[in-house]
Parts: structure tokens; C-alpha cells; sequence
């Protein structure tokens, strides 16, 4: 099954969920930032990302526990693909290019990169 991409709330949901792995409503809408968003509002969400399969709850009386099913290395492997498909042609360097040229990699970042390639050539 293809998994959908996040809406920027949805994102914000799961963000907290990656964090805290099990959460009820209430748990999840203390750990976002201000203006906290209404208890139906997460709760409405919670069930649009039930249905597309990335959380999932355990039941408590009329509570509901919720956790994550999709995993954030996993999300972030499909979201990038989609970005380097999507906007690179499946170029790792014009990626890295761009974002060198929009200064959003540092000089520091940047010998880290070349740290790692090097022990994945080993």
C-alpha cells in the first residue's frame, strides 16, 4: 500500500507521536506549541490518520490510546524520495547543490557529509 504524504497539522500530530510513542488526545495537545489547537480539532485528525494507517489506538474504556504504525525512518525515507524524485530527477548531488547554493547547508554540514560518504565507501 502506497503511503500518503502528511497535511502540515497531520505532520504536527505524528511529530508528537514519533516523540512520545503512545499518547492519549489530551497527552498529545500539552506537548504542541501555543496557540494549542482545540481537543476535537486533534481528535478529528488522530481518526484522518488512523484511516490512511499511520496511527492506531488501544482502547480504555471510552478512551483511546494512540500510537504510531508508520515509523519516522520510514515516513522520512518516502518523503524524500518523493523530493528527489519529484524535484532532483534522482540526483543526490543537484539536491545537495541546491541546497548548498540556498545556503541551507553549512560548511560544518557539509565536511560532515563528506565524513560520512567516506565510511560508507569503506
Amino acid at each position: 500500500m502506497e503511503q500518503k504524504e502528511l497535511t502540515k497539522a497531520e505532520e504536527q500530530i505524528m511529530q508528537v507521536l514519533w516523540t512520545v510513542e503512545i499518547a492519549f488526545v489530551k497527552d498529545i495537545i500539552d506537548q504542541m506549541v501555543e496557540p494549542k489547537p482545540a481537543y476535537n480539532t486533534v481528535s478529528t485528525i488522530i481518526r484522518i490518520l488512523e484511516s490512511k494507517g499511520f496511527v492506531s489506538h488501544k482502547v480504555f474504556g471510552k478512551s483511546h490510546q494512540y500510537y504510531p504504525v508508520i515509523q519516522k525512518e520510514e515516513y522520512k525515507k518516502l518523503i524524500t524520495g518523493k523530493l528527489l524524485q519529484g524535484y532532483f530527477e534522482n540526483s543526490a548531488t543537484s539536491m545537495l547543490s541546491f541546497f548548498l547554493k540556498e545556503k541551507q547547508v553549512d560548511l560544518a554540514e557539509l565536511e560532515e557529509i563528506i565524513v560520512l560518504m567516506n565510511k560508507h565507501k569503506q
